[in-house]
């Protein structure tokens, strides 16, 4: 029983190394151990191991790992006909052609939101959406969308994890979320960052589930509120037609 205990926790392990990847193209052993709170001769085994089964590269200059080619072989594999950051993808680029700014498309993973596709804005100054970022809940459009419109007990799931920010007063922050659910979409202005503004609406598939968040962002000067709310209805329509593409 104890050994099955660490075989799972080893896995567990494993697998926050390489999460390390999703925010970051390579980083040391120090690094590494800083982010996932572990001793280095702990991530250097971990690491040697990803390595002989090709899931990390190391560079021996520099000593600093990298994804390596196991990783680019399972994701050959993946299902493309019910992934949305694929099946989307015309959607989201006719959304951006048809509101000049950037599009993303955001899911719900526990406590944060990730976004899993991104258009970029042909206007010489936008917002750069980076794909795979991991953003809390508590702040900006999608994720008030996310937790708006999601399944019953997950706001208070959110809300009630210790990485909720203390200054963000819980009952005012679930009215607005129930305010949302009546206007059917989300703004935000320069709340996360300064000069940054996004409007967002749920995608629904067509059993009424929650699929994702569909986000318009961009300059604050220029995504103005009066404009986001000018905007609101395209992307309502946008989404709602994403949401009877994935079926």
């Amino acid at each position: 029983m104890e050994d099955e205990k660490r075989t799972v926790r080893a896995v567990e392990r494993a697998l926050d190394v390489l999460l390390c990847f999703a925010s970051g193209h390579e980083w040391s052993l120090t690094e590494i151990a800083g982010r996932i709170g572990l001793h280095k001769s702990t991530v250097h085994r971990l690491l040697a191991t990803l390595e002989d089964r090709g899931f990390v590269t190391r560079d021996v200059a520099t000593e600093r790992y990298r994804l390596g080619l196991s990783v680019l072989e399972l994701s050959a594999n993946l299902s493309r006909s019910d992934d949305p950051s694929v099946v989307l993808l015309p959607e989201m680029e006719r959304l951006r052609d048809q509101l000049s700014e950037t599009i993303s498309l955001y899911v719900r993973d526990r406590t944060e939101r990730v976004r899993i596709q991104a258009v970029q804005s042909m206007q010489a100054i936008r917002r750069v959406a980076t794909v795979g970022a991991r953003l809390p809940l508590s702040v900006g459009a999608s994720s008030k969308v996310l937790l708006a419109f999601s399944e019953a007990g997950v706001r208070g799931i959110v809300m009630s994890d210790p990485a909720w920010p203390a200054l963000l007063n819980r009952e005012d922050f679930g009215k607005q979320l129930d305010e949302i659910v009546a206007a059917g979409y989300a703004t935000s202005f320069e709340e996360r960052e300064p000069g940054a503004a996004a409007v967002s609406a749920p995608i629904f598939n067509r059993s009424g589930k929650l699929v994702a968040a569909l986000s318009v962002s961009g300059p604050s000067n220029r995504l103005t509120p009066n404009r986001m709310h000018e905007h609101a209805p395209a992307i309502i329509e946008a989404a709602h037609r994403m949401g009877t593409i994935l079926g």
